[in-house]
Formats: C-alpha cells, structure tokens, sequence
C-alpha cells in the first residue's frame, strides 16, 4: 500500500500547538480506517526558520515540500518578521504562489448549541486565491502595490479569463456533489470591467452545467443576507478578497474563527492550512481552538482520497469531520466556543470520541 509523505509546518503562535493535535487525530483516524501508512515531513517556516538565519520560507522548505504528497500549515505571523521581508510575500502566499493553488476552499457548517440557534446552514465558499486586489499574489516581479507620491498609495488587481473560469468550474463541480445551487457573489455594479470579466466568466461556465441553479449578488448585499439567511447559501464563488472577508463571517456565523476550515488546492497539489491567523497572545497557554486546522486537514485526506480514489482516506476524512462535530455537541468545547477545555483537553476528547466511534 502507498505511504503517503504529508509535509508539516507548525509555524507561528499557537500553530506548533494545533498542528500537535492534528496530527494525534489524523494518525488515529487513519490507523482505523487506511490500509496504507502516512509519514509526516516537519518543515521549518515563520519564525522557526528565522531562528536558523534563513528567510520565513527556506529554499530547502519548498524543495521538501515538492516531494511531499501534500502539507498541512499552521498560521503564519508574518507582521512580526524582520523588516526586511516585510515587502516580501508571506509563506502561504509564496507557496500558494510557487504552486498554483489557484482554489481555497472554506465551508462553515452550524454547529449544535453555537452561533445563532435559529440557523441551520451547511455552506461552503469557494475562493479564487492567485488574483484579484491581494497585490502579493498577482505580480510576475513585485508586489502590486506603488506609491507615484507620498500622499498617494495605489494597488493593481488583476481579474484573468483563465483564472475566473477554473474557479468557477471547481465552484460548479463541488455544487454537483452538494445540493446543486451555486452564487456568484461580485461587484460588476461598480467594477464593471474587472467583476464583469468575473461575472461573465462564471455565467460561461455556469452553462456547462443545466442541473445547477444559479443566482449573483453584490458583495454588499451578500454580507447582509449571510447574517439574515445563510441556510439559503450553498456553494459562493467569488474573488480573492471577497472570499477572505465572506469566510470569516461565515466561520463567526458558525461559532468561532477558530472553526474555520480551509484547503488550498491545485492541479496537482493541496495545502491544508485554517482560516484564522496565529494567535500570539494564545502561544504556550494551552487555550487555542485546534478545529479548525483538523476540519482543513480532513478536508485535505478528502481530497488526495479522490485524487487517488483511495476509500480509505475518504472514510478516515469523514470519520474526522463527525468526530469534531460529535465531541463540541457531547463532550465539550474551547473556550472560543463558550467551553472550558484546553487544546490538549479538547484534543484528548476528539481522540476518545474517534476511538469509541
């Protein structure tokens, strides 16, 4: 059987934390249900390589990395880096970027007994991540963002044809397994040259598949009626930014930013790495919430599963999200989410549900 070599980066503040208790978690869920075996990759980035006198993301990190099956990354804290990469790109954008994970793919589902109790909604929001207005990602050389005067900043966003119809695509794929209802969510009102381009590449797509129902709305608009009705959302297709900024709500809307969830996907690789940022004043305390890089990590086992079509890594995936799911109902919670156990306890607890399941 395959032995898949998943690489690691715990990274920054609470990260060597929650990447602990993923990997507790994925090692039992496999053990139970994947005939193969898996051999984690601990790679340096963030400050544990600034502390070897190497850049935030090594050179020697991304060759590992290209041998790896996939990779699971804790949150970076890239404001605190040295000044000088401050103007570079972060670990995750220059990995994303080296790699083209072009797809960052982030549900949020109610969890029993958090976030309004009069929602039931179970969405996920697919996000285009090369483009767009995040000046890092969409320059061949730079960063996008120039100052012609001292009182004047400007940034370039840059909507491509071929980038806003592989987003679309893997939006309307992911719809066909789901409940086949798919909102693009722009701004053609106002940017009509960069969310047209957008919105027409999306309705192009949209027509390769008559079994999805389709609607769009302003992003301004969408944000409202997420707080109001998000159990008429299935799956969102929008821009880099809109995208960053939806899934937070919706991972609020849930419960917490600590359950948000999030794969970076390509062609050929993924990157499983959580929706919220590093949390320094968390380090060491024992009181992060580690759902969130569990869900991204099940959702990357998920997609190498189908990658391969492989039945193991897809029951152990979905053995992973239930357990979550079971143990913040029956055994107890984070204090993010109104609870009183600590990572290691919340951890412990995923683990003895897993076991008992």
């Amino acid at each position: 059987m395959k032995t898949y070599r998943i690489g690691i980066m715990p990274a920054d503040g609470i990260g060597p934390e929650i990447s602990e208790s993923t990997k507790r978690i994925l090692d039992e869920s496999l053990g139970k249900h994947f005939q193969g075996s898996l051999e984690w990759i601990e790679l340096p980035v963030g400050w544990q390589a600034l502390e070897q006198n190497k850049p935030p993301l090594p050179r020697e990190t991304l060759d590992e990395l290209e041998k790896c099956d996939a990779w699971v990354m804790g949150p970076h804290d890239s404001a605190s880096y040295p000044e000088a990469f401050q103007q570079s790109l972060n670990p995750s954008g220059a990995i994303r970027k080296h790699f083209d994970l072009y797809a960052n793919i982030r549900p949020a589902r109610t969890v029993k007994g958090l976030g309004d109790s009069r929602k039931n909604f179970d969405l996920v929001i697919v996000r285009e991540n090369t483009e767009g207005f995040y000046a890092d990602r969409n320059m061949h050389l730079g960063i996008g963002e120039f100052m012609p005067h001292p009182d004047t900043a400007l940034a370039v966003g840059v909507f491509t044809r071929n980038a806003c119809e592989r987003i679309a695509r893997t939006a309307f794929e992911l719809a066909m397994i789901r409940k086949k209802k798919v909102s693009l969510i722009h701004k053609a009102n106002v940017l009509r040259t960069t969310y047209g381009l957008f919105l027409e590449c999306c309705e192009k797509v949209s027509r390769d598949f008559p079994e999805v129902a389709v609607n769009d709305f302003h992003i301004d608009a969408v944000a409202a009626l997420l707080v109001r009705e998000p159990e008429e959302f299935d799956v969102i297709v929008t821009t880099n930014m809109f995208g960053d900024i939806l899934s937070d709500l919706t991972a609020e809307l849930a419960g917490s930013l600590g359950m948000g969830a999030a794969l970076n996907a390509g062609s050929l690789k993924a990157m499983a790495q959580a929706a919220h940022g590093s949390a320094p004043s968390l380090r060491g305390k024992n009181l992060a919430n580690p759902c969130g890089l569990i869900l991204s990590s099940a959702m990357l086992l998920q997609w190498l599963g189908n990658r391969d079509q492989n039945p193991g890594l897809i029951q152990a995936a979905d053995a992973i999200e239930s357990t979550v799911y079971r143990t913040l109902e029956f055994r107890g919670r984070s204090q993010d989410l109104g609870g009183s156990l600590g990572t290691r306890e919340l951890t412990d607890a995923m683990l003895m549900e897993l076991q008992n399941s």
